[in-house]
């Protein structure tokens, strides 16, 4: 293993801790990957975080084939079908938050589902069963799926006690041409 990788490993590792320490994440349910050479590396299926070591984070070719001893996130597939190379133009890239039919978990109509709620966005969520985020980096969609759980948070409270007014879809694209490049600075 190069000191590449096992830096990308540790920061899987390092992120996944982050997301249960933001309360966006409870357990094993969340999982995360960043590209690696003619594949990805993605965490293990129901390993906690806690307890995660590098070795088990699973290298998976583009194709799904990893290691037959190692177990990759059953929701690898979506880690493959979404491309990991985007940057920044605001918090989700358009005037809402798509939200992907329901499909059971792990199977590849899950993911079309959520490809389709993807395209031209950096987020999207999936009906009963969470949200999906994407970046340039581990750091940016963290943040990412930091910002759009606010979002989800404002809104019900919103509901509580209305429906809260919508702005303009001609200003939410001012305001995306305008915060172009915003987010996450990785450091």
């Amino acid at each position: 293993m190069t000191q590449d990788e096992k830096a990308k490993r540790q920061a899987i590792i390092d992120a996944s801790r982050r997301m249960n320490a933001l309360g966006i994440n409870q357990g094993t349910s969340d999982n995360i990957s960043v590209c690696h050479g003619e594949g990805l590396l993605i965490t293990p299926t129901s390993t906690p975080y806690d307890s995660m070591t590098v070795d088990q984070i699973v290298h998976m070719a583009m194709d799904g084939s990893h290691a037959p001893e190692q177990k990759p996130s059953s929701e690898g597939r979506f880690h493959l079908d979404i491309p990991s190379i985007h940057y920044m133009i605001a918090v989700d890239g358009g005037d809402n938050i798509r939200c992907a039919p329901n499909a059971t978990y792990g199977t590849p109509e899950l993911s079309r589902h959520a490809l389709t709620a993807l395209e031209g966005r950096f987020a999207c969520l999936l009906d009963h069963h969470g949200i999906i985020a994407i970046g340039a980096s581990l750091a940016n969609a963290l943040w990412l799926a930091v910002e759009v759980e606010a979002l989800a948070r404002q809104n019900h409270g919103c509901l509580q006690i209305g429906r809260p007014p919508l702005l303009p879809k001609d200003e939410i694209e001012r305001v995306r041409l305008k915060m172009a490049g915003y987010g996450y600075a990785d450091a």
